[in-house]
């Protein structure tokens, strides 16, 4: 992987942002990496659509890493009320997961919470049966509020509730 320099999504990266996502977090294409959800959701992670929203959303940015002529990952960062962050879609190609990068897209999204939104604290959710991934973020200073949310699927799934993590930037 080249260096990359990360960059803030366009309406023009939806085409090539949402198979990216999908490939990571759902499917068999996901199973490559070690951070999917393919096992535990089976209906598709997001849509072009609601990607082309989030885009545009002035109180959101989606951070994208590109290497070369493919997008290999990408970070969203929105604000979530004062001095709070919210950290959402953390995605890396499956092929490349344990290679560094999602450890530089989460240092990017940090940087730009600060930067753009003023953020003194970043809150995330994940949902609770990923004990590697909450493990995984505990490593880089983020830790269980306490507070837990529900999946956000009808009907609800109480054994796929989020717990909150926060981390003070």
């Amino acid at each position: 992987m080249s260096r990359i320099a990360f960059r803030a999504a366009t309406p023009a990266d939806v085409a090539a942002l949402h198979p990216l996502i999908e490939r990571a977090y759902r499917g068999e294409t996901a199973k490559a990496g070690w951070t999917h959800e393919a096992d535990l959701l089976f209906d598709e992670r997001t849509s072009a659509e609601e990607l082309a929203g989030l885009i545009a959303d002035p109180e959101r940015v989606i951070l994208l890493a590109p290497d070369a002529d493919d997008l290999v990952g990408c970070v969203q960062v929105a604000r979530a009320g004062e001095g709070l962050a919210y950290l959402g879609m953390l995605t890396v190609e499956p092929t490349l997961q344990a290679s560094g990068l999602g450890r530089r897209l989460l240092a990017a999204a940090e940087a730009e919470a600060v930067a753009r939104f003023g953020a003194r604290r970043m809150e995330m959710t994940v949902i609770h049966r990923r004990a590697e991934l909450i493990a995984w973020y505990a490593r880089r200073g983020y830790a269980p509020t306490g507070e837990t949310r529900p999946f956000p699927v009808d009907p609800p799934r109480p054994e796929l509730a989020f717990v909150v993590l926060e981390k003070a930037l």
